[in-house]
């Protein structure tokens, strides 16, 4: 369960900070490949994954006819994904047809979902772009999903982009990326990258003044320590 406190942490932390992290306690693959923000506007986007597989389209099982099913699989998807959840799909890193359009994000922007992530691409990705909700792709595509994919799984485990997301892992997307964090580590990466910001944000202030970085950063030096001291305390960090 995603706290409220550990969400706002969440928001205002890089995928970058959360990578390190992430690679002191082992976790080496857990940033989405080839994965780039659409329209950025700012603020992290933060939520438990929730996910849709693609496996390759088989031409007689994925005719358009299947979207007049109402319980197919993509459509049940977007209609069930927990507001304040983020939704994954898993394209197998191909682009070559969308994964979504328009109008089903735009229906989950309605639904006060969190984000949406694919490691493949998505059709009007101008609109998706101008749309009041994360999303991140790998580049744009027009052709319809169909031609490509056929939704076959509705939240379970998957890979996007080389990193393995299970449902509920908590999805951090910044102006760089996406990345992926266990659910059960979510509270205390939170709190360590909003620790390890501050003193990012030290350093870079005195870097900016000329300061060299020896001794700096790390902080191998005692004056580096009472001097972070001192600019907390001045920035109410």
């Amino acid at each position: 369960m995603l706290s409220d406190a550990t969400r706002e942490k969440l928001k205002h932390v890089s995928t970058a900070t959360l990578a390190t992290a992430l690679f002191k306690r082992g976790f080496r693959n857990q940033f989405i490949q080839n994965v780039h923000p659409l329209g950025f506007r700012g603020e992290n986007m933060v939520g438990p994954a929730f996910t849709l597989r693609y496996m390759p389209a088989r031409e007689d099982l994925n005719p358009i006819t299947v979207f007049l099913d109402r319980a197919h699989p993509q459509r049940k998807a977007v209609e069930e994904c927990p507001p304040g959840a983020v939704f994954v799909v898993d394209s197998r890193k191909d682009a070559r047809a969308a994964s979504a359009g328009s109008i089903l994000v735009a229906r989950l922007m309605k639904r006060g979902v969190a984000g949406i992530v694919t490691d493949g691409g998505f059709r009007d990705s101008p609109e998706i772009a101008a749309l009041d909700i994360p999303s991140y792709h790998q580049r744009p595509a027009a052709p319809t999903n169909l031609t490509v994919h056929q939704a076959i799984d509705i939240n379970v485990p998957i890979g996007c982009g080389d990193a393995p997301v299970f449902p509920g892992d908590i999805i951090v997307g910044d102006g760089e990326g996406v990345i992926v964090l266990p659910a059960h580590l979510a509270d205390e990466l939170a709190d360590e990258a909003t620790e390890m910001t501050a003193f990012e944000d030290f350093v870079t202030e005195k870097v900016l003044e000329g300061r060299t970085i020896l001794g700096l950063y790390p902080a191998t030096e005692e004056q580096t320590k009472t001097d972070f001291v001192a600019w907390r305390k001045e920035k109410g960090r």
